[in-house]
């Protein structure tokens, strides 16, 4: 089952995102489903903000809805999502194999069933997202797909267990920042610093934040953010 999550329903930017994945997965030949208007926010946000009522009742009908079904088996495109489904939702019985989108990708590169040009030679940076990267030690596989159409891999500053947040998890994601610097920018100055074509993501939280970053630094198309699932369809 494709998990496309909130962002990847609703936000017009991370919709091009869902349908380069979903490109992608056909491409292989991949059979899947989407519960469609059956699902409901994972419920990250609402934990993180101290709603655990709210998270209790999300988590607890989605993980029915999936169990009617019979679901084993979810990709999400959202390392949020990735998370609360995989470390979360076995407190309440909801006991499936969850697969970050970047993981199942590399897997059918290596297996051949997605095939990609490796003629890309422009210069990326990767930014690992708290959950991705910390959280579940998922460092490699993003990093080894940029490689595979030809990419040069640029690091930041900040990189892999000592990577920067993108200002957006625990909540921030809704909430504005009021002290300082914004996060964001902080994180989008390591990325210009290293002058790169793109900045690879792999969630949709730091895809907004960076694109928010790179239009307050108005640093225009020399930089774009883009989520490897985006990078991968233009390189089918």
């Amino acid at each position: 089952m494709y998990w496309p999550g909130c962002s990847g329903s609703f936000d017009a930017r991370n919709q091009k995102v869902s349908a380069a994945l979903v490109k992608l997965l056909q491409a292989a030949g991949v059979h899947f489903a989407i519960l469609g208007n059956e699902e409901k926010c994972c419920g990250d946000s609402a934990r993180k903000l101290g709603n655990e009522y709210l998270f209790y009742s999300l988590a607890t009908e989605n993980i029915e809805v999936m169990n009617g079904y019979g679901v084993k088996k979810i990709i999400t495109q959202c390392p949020h999502c990735f998370n609360f489904l995989k470390n979360e939702y076995p407190q309440l019985g909801g006991n499936f194999e969850v697969i970050h989108h970047t993981v199942f990708l590399l897997d059918l590169v290596k297996s051949g069933k997605l095939k990609l040009s490796n003629a890309d030679r422009k210069t990326v940076t990767y930014h690992d997202s708290c959950y991705l990267g910390r959280y579940n030690e998922i460092y490699e596989q993003p990093r080894e797909l940029l490689k595979a159409v030809g990419l040069n891999l640029k690091e930041m500053a900040h990189t892999g267990e000592k990577s920067f947040c993108c200002g957006a998890g625990g909540g921030r994601m809704w909430l504005e920042e009021h002290e300082g610097q914004r996060i964001n920018e902080m994180r989008t100055d390591e990325a210009i610093a290293i002058k790169p074509d793109y900045v690879g993501t792999a969630c949709p939280f730091c895809l907004t934040m960076f694109a928010d970053g790179i239009a307050a630094r108005e640093v225009g198309e020399e930089l774009k953010a883009l989520d490897i699932a985006e990078i991968l369809e233009k390189s089918m």
